[in-house]
């Protein structure tokens, strides 16, 4: 569908890029806020992914830290982060199937990015769930695993007495 740009003006404001870079930036935020502090300062994958309520109708945006990349699927968005500053990269953005049509050059929400990860996804999935150049080692993201794990089990070890009533 093709739209005149006079007619969609209030749908273009609507689908605003300045709201959606801000949601994007928020999510991203509060993923290396909030991610283990297992993962120190080590760089992070940033994943978010759309799912369906328990109702059948509501769609909720998933958005989960990760050591390693994982596999591409549509509806999602990858981003790599770097703390302790603030350098987010993208790796993809890839919408709901439907709405492929609509970031095609010319259309209201074309948008490069998104249409690269498009062809990418349909043309060359290996191309984006290969490794990165700087991704940690298998040796390193295991150890942080192990880490995780055991300071899970201590904190539950701890909550346990604490229920009890012991002090030691």
């Amino acid at each position: 569908m093709k739209v005149n740009i006079y007619d969609a003006h209030d749908r273009l404001k609507h689908f605003g890029r300045k709201e959606h870079a801000d949601y994007i930036s928020q999510g991203c935020a509060d993923c290396i806020k909030n991610r283990p502090e297992e993962f120190g300062n080590h760089s992070l994958y940033i994943f978010a992914h759309c799912r369906t309520a328990d109702d059948g109708s509501t769609k909720r945006l998933i958005w989960s830290p990760r050591l390693t990349k994982p596999k591409a699927q549509t509806n999602s968005m990858l981003f790599k982060a770097y703390p302790p500053g603030d350098t987010v990269k993208v790796i993809w953005m890839i919408p709901a199937r439907e709405m492929w049509p609509q970031y095609k050059k010319g259309q209201m929400l074309a948008n490069q990015l998104v249409w690269e990860s498009i062809n990418k996804f349909e043309n060359d999935r290996g191309f984006l769930e290969a490794k990165e150049e700087d991704d940690l080692s298998d040796d390193v993201i295991n150890n942080i695993f192990l880490q995780i794990s055991q300071n899970a089990r201590y904190r539950k070890r701890m909550d346990m007495m604490y229920l009890n009533g012991k002090d030691d």
